[in-house]
């Protein structure tokens, strides 16, 4: 069979959908609900592309060609569908990219992640983030106006995480840190993408959730994602060149709220689009609850203990994230 895209005829392959014909002859079609190897439905309509023989948008990663279709893949119109099925989303999806602390760190330090491994007595790790930030054994912290404390989420719930205080003492631990031990800990700075989903202001309730489940020793709430590594929607809302969420985010759950679900996986409500691949590719494990826009992704109690981590390979959005915390 014989279908045209973008003015070009191309011959569709067996079982091929749209979006899997048009990927393979070069056109990146962008879908965050779509898995090749995974069962999956059409609902984020990101993957948008024009029928011009009747000129409908239909979703490319369900939709079969049939005989003579032509289609368009690339057009203004299209960018522009697709663009704002991404600010949709983005309004529903609550989280942060990265902390705040270290987006205004002045020299660049990844102040959540040193804080992760802090909280985890991961010294080492944290004492080589530092270096990569600092000349060692100078630190511009002496000198800083601490612009992380001052962005620092957990001020809004009841105090800020003390940064400076807590570089100085992971710098102190520097006698048990070994040579052999800094060799292994050897690490590189992350590339940032250029878009960052922001929370928005906490909610009363979500300050009390915050306050009194949130208990490290360093005190952070790790507001960055663990999962934004492999995110599509902030890669795709990067692609369309979106600076920042049109939509303030309008989520009804709570933020930040991170569920255990068995292992080094978690789960995070706020953060999902409600795609459902997690629930279309587990037995007995995530399931929909009710419908409309108060529909949400659930996992019972007794159904974890089936869960896999690899499901969190197949998260669009970094609401499903393996993290050892």
């Amino acid at each position: 069979m014989q279908i045209i895209i973008n003015e070009q005829e191309t011959a569709v392959l067996p079982g091929e959908t749209i979006l899997e014909t048009a990927r393979r002859i070069g056109y990146e079609i962008p879908s965050l609900c779509y898995s090749k190897a995974d069962k999956h439905k059409s609902s984020c309509m990101v993957c948008a592309v024009k029928n011009k023989q009747n000129g409908q948008i239909i979703p490319s990663c369900t939709t079969l060609p049939t005989p003579g279709m032509e289609i368009e893949t690339e057009s203004e119109e299209i960018r522009l569908i697709r663009s704002l099925s991404l600010e949709l989303l983005l309004s529903d999806h609550k989280a942060d990219c990265e902390a705040p602390c270290s987006m205004v760190c002045p020299a660049g330090l990844d102040i959540e992640m040193m804080l992760r491994y802090y909280d985890n007595q991961r010294y080492p790790e944290a004492y080589h983030l530092i270096q990569l930030a600092f000349s060692l054994p100078e630190i511009a912290c002496d000198t800083c106006k601490v612009p992380c404390e001052k962005a620092c989420r957990r001020g809004a719930v009841d105090k800020a995480v003390s940064i400076r205080a807590i570089i100085k003492t992971v710098l102190e631990q520097k006698a048990i840190i070994t040579d052999s031990e800094n060799e292994k800990a050897e690490l590189l700075p992350v590339q940032k993408i250029p878009f960052n989903s922001r929370l928005g202001r906490f909610t009363e309730k979500e300050k009390h959730y915050l306050k009194e489940n949130i208990k490290s020793e360093s005190r952070c709430l790790h507001c960055a994602c663990a999962g934004e590594s492999k995110c599509k929607l902030r890669r795709y809302a990067a692609n369309a060149k979106i600076k920042r969420p049109r939509y303030e985010a309008t989520s009804v759950f709570p933020a930040m709220h991170k569920e255990h679900i068995t292992g080094n996986l978690w789960f995070e409500q706020a953060k999902c689009i409600r795609c459902g691949l997690c629930v279309y590719n587990t037995d007995n494990g995530f399931t929909f609850k009710d419908r409309g826009f108060g529909m949400q992704i659930i996992i019972p109690a007794e159904n974890k203990k089936q869960i896999n981590e690899s499901i969190a390979g197949i998260c669009p959005t970094g609401a499903l994230y393996c993290v050892n915390h």
